[in-house]
């Protein structure tokens, strides 16, 4: 038997090999409003001093308010100066938002020599759900210099992109 897959010369890019290193947590604001609306200071700073810090040791900490309400800049700050010697990195948005920015900054970090006149399979089933945006930024970064971009597996793709043939 001939294994055609193997033998087809297609490169396999699994964005899930991208996927944050460490854990990601939630802080929400929200829990440190006053009736999910008003953030009085004195209340928020004694609140943030007696919250346990070290919970998010190596972990990337996601700051965000889920509630609709006007959080103060230095609401922020006082989050992220109390975290930062416990977090590995300190986001403000939600996972969904760190997923894009994240992705968005691993796909741009990779060389795109490396996939030059290649054909390209940009996995697509894992065991975990990709950002869109991950898909997006891979075939943005790929197609100035791939001779074909597929989504899928190697023995079950969905065409992207293909070079058009340049006759002489």
């Amino acid at each position: 038997m001939v294994n055609k897959v193997a033998n087809s010369g297609l490169i396999t890019l699994n964005l899930e090999d991208f996927w944050p290193q460490q854990p990601l947590v939630a802080f929400d604001l929200k829990d440190y409003l006053f009736m999910e609306l008003i953030l009085k200071e004195k209340d928020f700073r004694a609140a943030i001093k007696a919250h346990d810090f070290s919970q998010y040791q190596d972990k990337v900490l996601l700051v965000f308010c889920s509630a609709d309400a006007i959080i103060p800049a230095w609401a922020y700050m006082l989050v992220a100066a109390a975290a930062a010697p416990h977090a590995s990195d300190i986001y403000q948005g939600t996972e969904a938002e760190y997923l894009r920015d994240h992705y968005r900054a691993a796909v741009r970090g990779l060389d795109a020599a490396d996939y030059r006149d290649q054909r390209v399979v940009v996995k697509g089933c894992g065991d975990r759900e990709l950002p869109p945006a991950a898909y997006l930024e891979i075939t943005a970064k790929l197609r100035p210099v791939a001779r074909s971009i597929m989504f899928g597996e190697p023995c079950s793709t969905v065409p992207v992109y293909k070079r058009p043939l340049v006759r002489k």
